[in-house]
């Protein structure tokens, strides 16, 4: 049965260092509230291109909270792309990525950037092993 998570989140960038010019790395770390409360922390590795609004990135993120009362981590991987504009975002949980009260979890988060909070939808199952 899928569950349906919402919530916002919080993020803050931190510059890596990187031997490529054309290419961005980054951590970022999360706090996130609402019915998955918790922090995140991801690499990130990003593009951009000379045309405006291309671009693309790509990031690992575990995440370690309680989502509706089950305590555990996991792992979402982000796939991102902006095609002159027109954006295209992948994030979903790694599989066999949960622990604890969290293994079998698999699922899709959505990332709302269109307030001035981020804003998440994040549909999930707990598989049984």
């Amino acid at each position: 049965m899928t569950r349906r998570a919402t919530g916002t989140f919080t993020t803050v960038f931190e510059p890596l260092p990187i031997d490529d010019d054309a290419l961005s790395r980054m951590r970022v770390d999360k706090t996130i509230e609402g019915d998955l409360t918790g922090t995140g922390r991801a690499e990130m590795l990003s593009v951009g291109t000379p045309i405006d609004g291309s671009a693309g990135y790509v990031a690992i993120d575990r995440i370690t909270g309680t989502l509706h009362g089950r305590t555990g981590s996991f792992v979402l991987q982000h796939y991102g792309l902006m095609d002159r504009g027109a954006g295209t975002l992948i994030v979903q949980v790694v599989p066999d990525s949960g622990t604890d009260d969290l293994t079998g979890l698999v699922g899709t988060f959505q990332i709302d950037h269109g307030s001035e909070e981020h804003r998440y939808v994040f549909d999930y199952d707990l598989k049984v092993h």
